[in-house]
């Protein structure tokens, strides 16, 4: 798979290697490079821009903060999530979409709940024109409105912490998987607990939809698992 890069804007008061290693760490974020896909310092470089030493110091960067991978005698590769960290990560969020949930239904406005409503109704136009890019997008609002509205400010800090991760895995189900429905209809769920002020209902919901997803993907590795033996 060969990712076609722009020239970097060097026009920034920062080292020649943060730049590179933003611009390659955003398209990780963003799905412009795949898991597994192959990074070549020279190619990179070229494209960018750049000298290889900063590409070079990018990718070291980004090694130690485990966005990729590096092979023996292969190379750099963007790393894929394990089915382990992958469920790592949905044990953390189903506890604290659970507790933001029950937060956020005792204490969202009525303006916020009319964001989140519009985010809502985007997420099922997305779905509707099969736009995986856009209920990602819709996905990530509808539940960061709901963290915002907890008022917790050590709650948003801790999720703006693990931001990479849950977009990361965010990415990887939204591919991989094809339940639209079944995550708008969690939402659904969320949302009308949410406008009712349930709390108990609200926090009921939002670690079902997770513990739906921990199922899903249980099953998703179970069966590359087996494919596996068979290969």
């Amino acid at each position: 798979m060969k990712t076609e890069f722009k020239k970097l804007d060097l026009n920034q008061y920062k080292p020649l290697g943060e730049i590179v290693f933003d611009y390659l760490r955003d398209a990780i974020m963003n799905g412009e490079l795949k898991p597994g896909q192959r990074l070549m310092e020279n190619t990179i470089a070229e494209q960018l821009g750049v000298s290889r030493t900063p590409v070079r110091e990018a990718i070291r960067k980004l090694e130690k903060e485990n966005f990729i991978t590096m092979v023996p005698r292969k190379g750099a590769y963007v790393s894929r999530l394990t089915a382990k960290e992958i469920l790592d990560v949905l044990e953390v969020r189903r506890v604290l979409e659970g507790f933001a949930a029950d937060l956020a239904a005792q204490r969202m406005s009525d303006a916020e709940k009319k964001e989140l409503r519009k985010s809502f109704d985007r997420f099922q136009k997305f779905m509707e024109k099969a736009n995986v890019q856009g209920m990602i997008e819709k996905d990530r609002e509808f539940h960061d409105l709901i963290f915002k509205a907890t008022q917790n400010g050590r709650l948003i800090s801790l999720v703006k912490e693990l931001h990479e991760q849950f977009h990361r895995f965010r990415l990887i189900y939204f591919n991989e998987f094809s339940n639209y429905e079944d995550i708008q209809n969690w939402h659904s769920n969320i949302l009308l607990a949410i406008e009712n002020k349930d709390a108990e209902e609200a926090k009921k919901q939002a670690e079902g939809h997770v513990a739906e997803v921990e199922r899903a993907v249980v099953e998703w590795a179970e069966s590359e698992g087996k494919s596996d033996e068979k290969n």
